[in-house]
């Protein structure tokens, strides 16, 4: 899903309010899915769960019937990175599913992904979930006025690297507002001092998506769901951000999964 806008608007106090309210339904949505995740249950179910809790709130769905997404969440198990559909397939121990949702309420967008373990994982897969979540923060932490998208990416790539994982080259971040996805693109690779440059009030989203092996993936033939072309799993994490002078503003939080989903 990468449709951007041309301009760059940095967003207006009043803007990034509403987006918070966005971000922290987005957040309790996936905590309630993540209550869910569990081996035995459908990714269907997870759909489910995620679009009543959405309309229950008074929001929409934006991800379904997006240039033709079929669902309200991206579900993208094992060696589908993102853009999986929804389907009967059951969760199996050991599994790994990320779910990406988004919803638009008030004329504004949130967007946010966790990565979830399926009850015990191995060690390896462990280490692929904590090392993607950790450079997502990384990532961040370049998010201030003045430094460039460049900056973001090789914060990225530079701590996933050093972990023997790989960055996906062909996904990216993206602007975020009254669109889904705006400009700037937000790649998680690159050099830094390279790239759009990052004024205050500038609202992205950061989601690194790492494979436990190689870089490469492939489309499926469903024209969504992207695969790694060594079919070892791969994590994906996704926060929506403000930057900021100084330090930037997350909107979006994994508090309401961490605090309220056992792993």
């Amino acid at each position: 899903m990468k449709f951007f806008r041309k301009m760059v608007r940095p967003k207006t106090e009043e803007e990034i309010e509403l987006m918070r309210e966005n971000a922290i339904l987005v957040s309790k949505t996936l905590a309630e899915v993540g209550k869910t995740v569990a081996p035995g249950v459908t990714t269907l179910e997870l759909n489910r769960v995620a679009e009543t809790f959405i309309r229950d709130h008074g929001a929409i769905p934006s991800f379904l019937g997006y240039e033709g997404f079929p669902a309200a969440l991206c579900i993208s198990v094992n060696d589908i990175v993102v853009h999986g559909f929804p389907s009967d397939y059951v969760l199996k121990e050991g599994d790994v599913v990320s779910v990406d949702c988004g919803t638009l309420y008030k004329g504004y967008n949130g967007d946010s992904a966790y990565t979830f373990p399926v009850g015990e994982v191995d060690a390896e897969t462990r280490k692929l979930l904590d090392v993607t979540k950790a450079s997502l923060y990384k990532g961040i932490a370049e998010a201030v006025d003045g430094n460039r998208v460049g900056d973001i990416g090789y914060a990225v790539q530079s701590y996933v690297e050093s972990f023997g994982f790989s960055v996906v080259r062909e996904l990216e971040g993206h602007g975020i507002g009254q669109k889904m996805h705006e400009n700037p693109g937000v790649p998680n690779y690159g050099r830094r001092g390279h790239g759009a440059r990052l004024t205050d009030g500038m609202t992205i989203c950061i989601e690194p998506m790492v494979n436990a092996g190689r870089k490469d993936v492939y489309l499926a033939k469903n024209g969504w769901e992207v695969h790694t072309a060594d079919h070892r799993k791969s994590a994906h994490y996704e926060l929506t951000v403000v930057v900021r002078k100084g330090v930037p503003e997350i909107l979006s939080t994994f508090d309401f999964i961490e605090k309220n989903v056992e792993f």
